[in-house]
């Protein structure tokens, strides 16, 4: 008992300390809804209502209050004190003064900004965050806060590579992937655990390539014994996934069985294997690579 509290002690302090340092990171945008008529947002500082195409703040908002808004028109108007006061404004962003602040909606609390636009008379909610940010609400919403560390880390990896080789999937939208398993699980920063912000910042920028490219890693929850080749679920194969045992015999199958097997990538950690040797064993031929992100001379 003394030892998994010290190692949970450990992985909090490292955790702590990544988070205190002031890196930049690439943005990516994730689409929290769409096409609703209302929804509402509130903050735990006092955040600004910004007019994202003049830059003007528009009003600044309480902290620890929702608030209202809705599609009017073509425009957006926020309810204060009982009214609805219109934006004149297709598109507004949602900023906490500082970076450790959180925006909620959907009944969950995110990091970065929140943007809503009005689209042909329905609002659509996008979360704009750093890339690292958003990693820290997947992994724990795509596996098991209590799995082996590995397998978060191999899960963290894996889903870095995912989202950067799928930026701008979904352009014509607003946003960049979805916030569920269509793309990836995120559940903001509500679903973020010590252990699995830990897997994701100590295998920060690391991402899967092939051929010098970044690879979209997929991956399942379990394959039921076997995974499979690209080409027996999609339109064609690819060099990097191939079928192997994907040692979840006896867990039910769930997902398209393509890529990495969380339920295998688990048992395999419990066996002992590293998150890089589980990666290697499920991607064929890949590299590890860093990415680099403008201005970031510390990586």
């Amino acid at each position: 008992m003394k030892k998994i509290r010290l190692n949970f002690i450990k992985i909090l302090l490292f955790t702590l300390f990544l988070l205190a340092f002031n890196h930049q990171s690439f943005a990516i945008r994730i689409g929290l809804n769409e096409g609703v008529s209302k929804t509402y947002i509130g903050s735990s500082q006092n955040a600004n209502f910004i007019d994202a195409h003049s830059g003007k703040v528009l009003f600044i908002s309480r902290s620890y209050f929702p608030y209202s808004i809705k599609a009017y028109g073509n425009s957006i108007a926020i309810k204060v004190k009982g009214l609805y006061y219109d934006c004149s404004t297709n598109a507004i962003i949602v900023k906490n003064p500082d970076s450790k602040g959180f925006l909620a909606t959907k009944k969950r609390w995110y990091r970065g900004d929140i943007i809503i636009y009005n689209l042909d008379g329905k609002l659509t909610i996008v979360n704009n965050l750093p890339l690292e940010e958003y990693l820290m609400g997947v992994v724990p919403s795509e596996m098991p806060s209590r799995w082996n560390i590995e397998a978060h880390k191999a899960q963290a990896i894996a889903a870095r590579s995912y989202a950067l080789a799928n930026l701008n999937k979904r352009n014509s939208k607003g946003y960049d992937l979805k916030d569920t398993p269509q793309d990836q699980a995120y559940g903001g920063a509500t679903s973020e655990t010590p252990q699995t912000t830990y897997a994701v910042l100590s295998t920060r920028c690391e991402v899967l390539t092939y051929d010098n490219k970044i690879i979209p890693a997929y991956y399942h929850a379990s394959a039921g014994g076997e995974t499979k080749t690209a080409g027996q679920v999609w339109a064609h194969d690819l060099p990097y996934i191939q079928s192997v045992d994907s040692f979840d015999k006896g867990t039910k199958k769930s997902g398209h069985g393509v890529g990495m097997s969380q339920h295998g990538a688990n048992n395999l950690a419990n066996k002992g294997f590293s998150a890089r040797q589980i990666l290697n064993y499920f991607y064929k031929d890949i590299n590890f690579s860093k990415i680099r992100f403008k201005n970031n001379d510390n990586d």
